[in-house]
């Protein structure tokens, strides 16, 4: 359930991600004669979701893998090395490897947590055991290191963020970046680099781009370190991300920097370090603070699912709560399709379709849609996730679907979002739900929100019609109604002058106030 496998091989070769993964080059060039970088493209990864049976990796994050492989060999041809790419299992990748190669005397790789992953972990060890090949295992991908967690086991791990948050903000440290080498350990002679594989070798088609994402990004390290240099240094758009990561519309609203963290592209610790940077530079504030705050939501995660293993793909979650979950799969294809009636349920799921990118407030609405008023079970929503996410991230997507489903790490019980009062606080105007959902444009205003509430004149002169053009709402919920008659409509609501990319003041800090009192002195 994640992303192509991450291992690692070194002295006569040496396979590795990108280079976000220093420690374990760093490691290699003291210890190698030889490095031989190696990217694996596991067909495991190209097959169907484990309940449902959707494609696992999607069209987006595939041209995002893709370009990033590329980019990594690019990089690393300009230190005398290069990438080598075999499309196949890891573990059978790395057998043929040792005994082309002859003289392997070892193998290292960054540490996954999730059960498939470890799977291929330990066939990978099986095999370099039976080679009489040395292993070596490093932890990466997280803010904070594993070994430097305030608490004795991870048995420990605090079941609400909170705890944790506070306690290693107060006990633990953030460790240094690494340097990559200038130069790398040369590849040994006679190794065929390999063809990239293109979307016909994988069976899917190229994705096509759409104008209105709010994602319009390639993947590989050159690229993230273009997006952190210009979200950071060249538009100072961090000093205001608290009150724009709400936002719906346009590139700049949040960092979008989760993609290239999912694949392995830059390292959450080198944000880190530049942010710590630009706040000795420029400004430190409460927006600066809330990037970490959220990385450190990434490690929660991940360590989450170190510590309960399969229990966060299991149906009752980690609370072993007994929900009386639907499978009703017409409801479950009105809601992947964006045709559920509910426009801005609609507008996202829509959006997610077409580009592969969703926002945050996004998948938060359409996922509490999906378990709380469809009643429909959350995993059909996650492993929809999994395969269409550019940033899909076994570890967040699961543990953000458990915690929407009220079966994860949220301390408060049967939290439900009111899709129409979120709709008019995020998209007050309806801008983003005319940008996705076309057949509404004619209707002006927060009216487009609830277009079953227009009498048919309204309807008639926005030229739409309830069942026709666009789908009356597969369900009700009875708390929408108090929100109905407080819509601003038409073009000149003062409400939504700003745009639905501006979260309004009174609720720009709606979702903070999940993990702790607005007064925290930052």
């Amino acid at each position: 359930v994640n992303v192509p496998s991450k291992v690692q091989q070194f002295r006569n070769w040496f396979k590795s991600t990108f280079p976000s993964f220093s420690q374990v080059f760093n490691w290699a060039q003291r210890n190698a004669e030889h490095i031989v970088p190696l990217y694996c493209f596991d067909p495991r990864q190209y097959l169907g979701t484990h309940h449902f049976n959707f494609p696992k990796t999607g069209p987006f994050r595939l041209r995002f893998i893709l370009d990033s492989v590329k980019d990594l060999r690019d990089i690393l041809k300009k230190k005398g090395s290069n990438l080598i790419v075999r499309c196949g299992k890891p573990e059978e990748v790395v057998s043929d490897l040792i005994k082309q190669l002859g003289s392997v005397s070892a193998v290292a790789f960054h540490e996954e947590v999730a059960s498939e992953e470890k799977r291929v972990e330990m066939k990978v060890k099986h095999v370099c055991s039976q080679n009489k090949v040395k292993v070596q295992t490093f932890w990466g991908s997280t803010l904070y290191h594993r070994d430097d967690l305030p608490f004795c086991h991870i048995g420990g791990l605090p079941d609400v963020y909170t705890a944790f948050r506070k306690a290693v903000e107060a006990q633990s440290r953030v460790r240094p970046v690494l340097p990559l080498a200038e130069h790398i350990r040369p590849l040994p002679l006679g190794l065929e680099e390999g063809p990239i594989p293109t979307f016909d070798d994988l069976e899917q088609r190229e994705p096509l781009d759409d104008t209105r994402s709010a994602f319009p990004c390639r993947g590989g390290e050159s690229e993230a370190l273009a997006r952190l240099k210009h979200y950071f240094w060249e538009t100072n758009a961090v000093a205001a991300y608290k009150e724009t990561r709400n936002g719906l519309i346009g590139v700049d609203c949040s960092t979008k920097l989760a993609p290239w963290l999912a694949v392995g592209c830059i390292s959450p610790r080198y944000i880190y370090e530049q942010l710590k940077k630009y706040e000795a530079e420029r400004t430190a504030n409460q927006s600066t603070y809330w990037v970490v705050f959220e990385l450190l939501w990434r490690d929660y995660f991940r360590f989450v699912a170190l510590k309960y293993g399969d229990r966060i793909f299991h149906l009752n979650g980690l609370q072993d709560k007994h929900v009386p979950w639907k499978t009703d799969m017409e409801l479950f294809n009105a809601w992947k399709e964006g045709r559920t009636g509910v426009p801005f349920v609609d507008a996202n799921m829509r959006e997610l379709f077409l580009t592969g990118f969703m926002s945050n407030r996004g998948r938060q609405n359409v996922a509490s849609f999906l378990t709380k008023d469809l009643g429909l079970d959350w995993r059909l929503g996650a492993e929809w996730f999994e395969y269409l996410l550019v940033d899909y991230d076994v570890c967040s997507n699961y543990g953000n679907w458990l915690y929407s489903a009220g079966v994860g790490n949220d301390p408060r019980e049967n939290r439900k979002f009111n899709m129409i009062k979120q709709a008019l606080d995020y998209d007050s105007n309806g801008d983003y739900v005319r940008q996705w959902v076309p057949e509404l444009k004619g209707i002006m205003g927060g009216d487009v929100h609830t277009p079953w509430a227009l009498s048919s004149a309204s309807l008639s002169r926005a030229q739409v019609a309830l069942d026709e053009t666009y789908p009356s709402p597969i369900v009700k919920a009875p708390e929408w109604s108090r929100h109905i008659n407080m819509k601003p409509s038409g073009a000149g609501s003062s409400r939504g002058k700003k745009g639905p990319s501006h979260t309004p003041r009174q609720h720009r800090d709606r979702g903070i106030d999940f993990y702790f009192s607005k007064s925290k002195n930052l």
